[in-house]
């Protein structure tokens, strides 16, 4: 209650700063409460190199021995693929298909969310499952993949001279047993086994000369194997279970096995060879520093803080290797929570320099007193906004931990405003609780609209659908809390503060100009100069914008940059058809050769696969028998350079038969190969001819190294002509030829050893000496109807032909990806789409149904530029309601509106100046201008209204507005610069801080000059008015209710 002059009383209106003033205990309270909660929020927040984000990938993979690329796709792909058609969210469908397999990989589209994504890999089981009745028979699988996404915070390697691949995965099952049973664990997977087999060489013609088969081997085998029950005894007061005793208790059994044809009796290891061994071929192997591996890896529950659940497991490990002999070897290859711990502790020093940087032109540029108060509520402001990032289950990462520092620049706004807004209250004579009060009046609700429309801008990178903008989700939600958060402590804690810290001026209760100094008569008069040439400011803006949009094309552009860890993936590629033996050959050879490089910590070597996800967002490469990855550990960034250089040279000097790529570790969604096209068609001769063109535009562009496609060579082949006639009368049929081949060359798989809780297959198959010669096909020996066996030479002719050894399918269509490296330091993006348009000409002359595509970072960049464009309307319809809210006058409000854009005209220049190139992360800081810069704009507009309501005159309003607002307008400016300086050294944040760095900068500066113009062009003549009164205009009214204030009221 106030007190008027005749002595009548009147209610004031509710003032929250007052209400804390006035109830300082309340807001002492709160204050602890709130650092108290924020301190535990960040003690117990989770915290992950990346933020998650949902793999929409899920494989299917079959196995059919014996079918041809042909036979795989006519009885199994187009069936499955057909089905999987069906499924809801369904964005495309590819697979990759060899003689015998076939794997099989349904994505999903990128706006589907996490729950939808579940329902449509259940759906994928489901509608398989409907269709398994017609695949055919012998088919194993089909498999199904959907934790595909697993990422290993630890990976060990467990190896040892002297020790065999089953000795060494018993030791593997010990960790993974114990790993198990450590907080915070969800999984510990065994990785890179052998699997273990007893193999009994025979000959078929040994089979053949005592009338056997494999067929009469493996019913001796089961017969004697076999798990059956042999019934009880019921006593009549219990039951006894009868046990027969006699199947397989070591190999050496299976040698005693007797045979039986007719009256001849033969003993197996008088014609066979029994032996145990590990798988051959085998299809993939683990090597550590030259020495093969088994390894562990350990994927973390969710819910739990990677560091912690890392020193758990580190303790466990410990407890392993006491109990291990002499010999085993223990090694770490990925260790999540120390690069997590670095990551974090680096941006924890970023964000302490940003704080820092911020106070510091607090204190410089508004007194001691004044930035004290500054310095309190930014901590509080932070310790609020770790609180709620703790409820509501943000981890500290990589993208919340950037938004932290980014909102720090703002977040101080609001203060800034409220402190200096009170300091001018002061220097021009109120008491301190008028002028601590004064600022919620006059600026409360327009800041809370600042507030909103600022975080508004960010709503494209919250809400886009597509993996990148999960990704990057949490920029948004970390920017909105902050931002929020702030407005409540700038209007509620702010005032608080400063009546207890600031000092009453002596001349309190007298006037004292603060603008009446030579820098502000400088600026009144260039404002003057702007709004008396408006027509020229404005025309000059909209070239300087124009000139920006044209200078972005020779900014570079890219996806997602890449990672600063020390690792590096050499992808190491050859010919289609090469032994998956002669692939390790290879990858030891480079081993070999980097084993003693003084920059490497270790190398870990893949064969017949890429290595684990060690990395959420590594481009996992699947089963391959021509692939072979080494993981290389470098010492540090430097020395990881070095080596790329020596490994790109070896490869390119000494290894000219592999397509070699060496590469860093990128950050965002996997994309694989920098360059990538893509050649559909529905006849693969056609897709091949037009894949090849694609490959000679690839090998006139100077810029490109490594080129290839994932087809790859045709293969030899043989291919088994057979005597339809001659077959039928020995009694012969094609089934039985193809299951003798099968058996005898690759091996047949006759029942199963138990060995405790392993299962080790008994394969049946030719002598090494002669089921590696090609010759040795033809003395194959066949069974006959009639009892005995003819050589294959009798019934068919071998023919030597070459055949298509990988095809790769999209949507059902044979499909070729063909792919480039590029040195480094050329963004692929502008060389993809150069080279896109330059195959112009080739592309309007492909048949209908023929298609040339971008793959890769290229398609995924324009995918997620897409997803945020389409959330840009809905922000801007937000941001305009508000500011209709607000200024309740449209013209005014597009005005403003007008003024967002300005920021690209810096975003343009620094990015052009510093190299950095205008990737996605980028292209979220040119957006988040939009709402930062119309913030300032719309505290001017209010302040030129309030002004002319007041009764000033409209040209003395327009100018005065903005010479009272530059102070605290550029003041929050510079610091929102300053802030972002940390993380501009960093690789991933870099671009985004230095286009809001120039963005707002400049765009400032603009504002300034270009809102009173144009202010001033379009709303400089006072409304004609129905009838004329002398008084001051009243403000705008809308059903009696008066619009918010939004500045200060000129005085």
């Amino acid at each position: 209650m106030t007190t008027t002059t005749d002595g009548s009383t009147e209610k004031r209106p509710f003032n929250l700063s007052r209400w804390a003033i006035g109830h300082p205990s309340i807001a002492r309270f709160l204050f602890g409460l709130i650092i108290l909660a924020g301190a535990l929020g960040l003690m117990r927040m989770g915290q992950k190199e990346d933020p998650d984000f949902t793999f929409r990938i899920m494989v299917v993979q079959a196995i059919w021995p014996g079918a041809s690329i042909q036979d795989m796709e006519d009885q199994v792909v187009n069936k499955i693929e057909r089905k999987l058609q069906e499924t809801p969210h369904l964005d495309f469908v590819r697979s990759y298909t060899r003689a015998g397999s076939t794997i099989i990989m349904l994505q999903v589209k990128g706006d589907t969310n996490a729950e939808e994504v579940k329902d449509a890999f259940y759906q994928v089981r489901k509608k398989v499952g409907d269709i398994s009745n017609e695949l055919p028979q012998g088919l194993l699988g089909p498999y199904f993949n959907d934790e595909f996404g697993d990422t290993f915070i630890t990976l060990h390697s467990i190896s040892g001279d002297g020790f065999t691949y089953p000795e060494l995965k018993k030791f593997a099952i010990q960790a993974r047993d114990m790993l198990l049973t450590t907080p915070g664990v969800e999984k510990a997977v065994i990785i890179g086994d052998q699997p273990e087999k007893i193999y009994i060489d025979v000959s078929s013609k040994a089979l053949a000369e005592r009338g056997l088969t494999i067929v009469d081997l493996q019913n001796a085998v089961k017969g004697q194997n076999a798990v059956d029950p042999a019934g009880s005894v019921d006593t009549g007061l219990r039951s006894v279970r009868i046990s027969v005793e006699g199947d397989f208790t070591k190999a050496a059994d299976i040698r005693e096995l007797r045979l039986r044809s007719g009256n001849q009796v033969t003993r197996l290891g008088d014609i066979a060879t029994v032996s145990s061994g590990l798988e051959d071929p085998y299809e993939r192997k683990y090597r550590f520093n030259g020495h093969e591996s088994v390894q562990v890896g350990v994927v973390m529950a969710k819910g739990f803080n990677v560091r912690d659940v890392g020193k758990d497991v580190e303790a466990t490990y410990q407890r392993f290797e006491a109990g291990l002999p002499y010999g085993v070897s223990v090694d770490q290859i990925s260790d999540q929570p120390e690069v997590v711990k670095d990551a974090v502790s680096e941006f924890m020093e970023a964000l302490g320099e940003a704080l820092l940087i911020v106070l510091a032109v607090s204190l410089l540029s508004i007194g001691w007193r004044s930035g004290l108060v500054i310095a309190i509520a930014i901590p509080l402001v932070l310790a609020a906004t770790f609180a709620v990032m703790y409820e509501i289950g943000i981890d500290l990462q990589r993208i919340s931990l950037g938004a932290l520092i980014i909102a720090l620049g703002l977040l101080v706004d609001d203060a800034m405003i409220v402190v200096e807004m009170m300091e001018r209250k002061l220097e021009e004579g109120l008491v301190k609780i008028e002028a601590a009060s004064f600022a919620y009046t006059s600026t409360a609700f327009p800041m809370l609209t600042g507030t909103l429309i600022t975080t508004a801008g960010f709503i494209p990178v919250g809400f886009a659908a597509s993996t990148a903008g999960e990704y990057v989700r949490t920029l948004f939600y970390v920017v909105g809390i902050a931002l929020v958060v702030s407005w409540f402590v700038a209007v509620y804690f702010t005032p608080w503060l400063g009546y207890m810290i600031l000092k009453q001026r002596t001349h309190a209760g007298t006037h004292h100009d603060v603008f009446d100094t030579g820098f502000y008569r400088r600026l009144r008069a260039t404002v003057t100069w702007a709004v008396r040439h408006r027509i020229i400011v404005l025309v000059m803006t909209l070239v300087t914008f124009a000139t920006s949009l044209w200078a972005f094309q020779f900014i570079p552009q890219n996806f997602f940059p890449q990672s600063s860890r020390p690792e590096i993936l050499v992808d190491l590629w050859l010919p289609e058809g090469t032994s998956i033996k002669e692939v390790e050959n290879q990858a030891k050879a480079l081993e070999a050769r980097m084993m003693d490089d003084p920059d490497k910590r270790f190398i870990a070597t893949y064969i017949g696969e890429g290595a684990p996800r060690f990395f959420l967002p590594l481009d996992q490469q699947l089963r391959n028998p021509n692939f072979a990855q080494l993981l290389v550990m470098a010492k540090d960034e430097p020395a990881r350079e070095r080596l790329i250089v020596k490994m790109r040279g070896i490869l390119a000097k000494d290894f000219p038969s592999i397509r070699g790529k060496v590469d860093r570790l990128f950050l965002g969604p996997p994309t694989g190969w920098p360059v990538q096209m893509r050649i559909m068609g529905p006849d693969r001769q056609e897709v091949r001819r037009i894949a090849d063109e694609v490959k000679a535009k690839f090998q006139a562009n100077p810029l490109l190294g490594v080129i290839h496609d994932d087809w790859l060579e045709p293969v030899p082949a043989m291919k088994l002509v057979i005597d339809q006639d001659r077959a039928r009368a020995l009694g012969v049929t094609s089934q039985r030829i193809r299951q003798m081949l099968q058996a005898t060359m690759s091996g047949a798989s006759l029942d199963d050893f138990r060995d405790g809780e392993e299962t080790v297959s008994i394969v049946a198959r030719e002598p090494e000496a002669s089921r590696h010669l090609l010759s040795s096909v033809d003395s194959v020996y066949i069974p006959t109807d009639f009892g005995g066996s003819v050589p294959l030479s009798q019934v068919a002719k071998v023919v030597p032909v070459m055949e298509q050894g990988v095809e790769w399918r999209r949507d059902r269509l044979p499909t070729i990806s063909v792919r480039a490296t590029l040195p480094d330091g050329v963004q692929s993006n502008d060389v993809v789409t150069k080279m896109y348009n330059d195959m112009k000409d080739l592309r309007a002359g492909l048949a209908p149904g023929y298609k040339i595509e971008i793959q890769g970072g290229a398609e995924d960049s324009a995918e997620s530029q897409a997803s945020i464009a389409a959330k840009a309307p809905i922000m801007l319809a937000i941001i305009v309601v508000l500011l209709m809210v607000q200024l309740q006058h449209f013209g005014k409000s597009m005005l403003v509106l007008a003024t967002g854009p300005l920021g690209i005209i810096g975003a343009a220049a620094a990015l052009l100046i510093s190299g950095a190139p205008f990737g996605f992360v980028a292209i979220l800081g040119v957006i988040a201008l939009l709402g930062i810069i119309m913030r300032n704009s719309i505290i001017l507009v209010d302040q030129i209204d309030q002004d002319i309501a007041a009764g000033m005159d409209r040209s003395e309003a327009i100018v005065g507005a903005a010479v009272r607002r530059f102070r605290p307008i550029m003041l929050t400016a510079l610091t929102a610069v300053l802030a972002l300086i940390p993380i501009s050294r960093a690789i991933f944040w870099g671009p985004l801080a230095y286009a809001m760095m120039g963005g707002i900068l400049v765009a400032t500066v603009l504002t300034i000059l270009v809102l009173p113009a144009g202010y001033a062009l379009f709303f400089g003549r006072a409304p004609k008015k129905a009838k004329t009164d002398e008084q001051a205009p009243e403000p705008e009214k809308i059903e009696g209710i008066e619009r918010p204030q939004l500045a200060l009221a000129a005085e």
